[in-house]
């Protein structure tokens, strides 16, 4: 496929916006995504992180329902 993407510009003639395709724009948000996805991952894995059993957490969860 060759790429012909299109401009609109202002009066000065300076590129303003861009026309793509449907097929190149969704990919382009599925590859933004996957990005960010990463980038998450990655932040959550730089951070000191406190595991708690399961077991636990639903009993807390279970002893605060009870008290509201």
């Amino acid at each position: 496929m060759i790429n012909k993407n299109q401009f609109i510009t202002d009066a000065g003639g300076r590129k303003v916006a861009v026309i793509l395709n449907m097929k190149d724009y969704e990919k382009m948000l599925e590859e933004l995504d996957e990005y960010n996805c990463i980038k998450a991952y990655d932040k959550a894995k730089a951070r000191k992180q406190e595991f708690i059993p399961a077991a636990d957490v639903f009993k807390t969860i279970e002893q605060k329902r009870k008290q509201n």
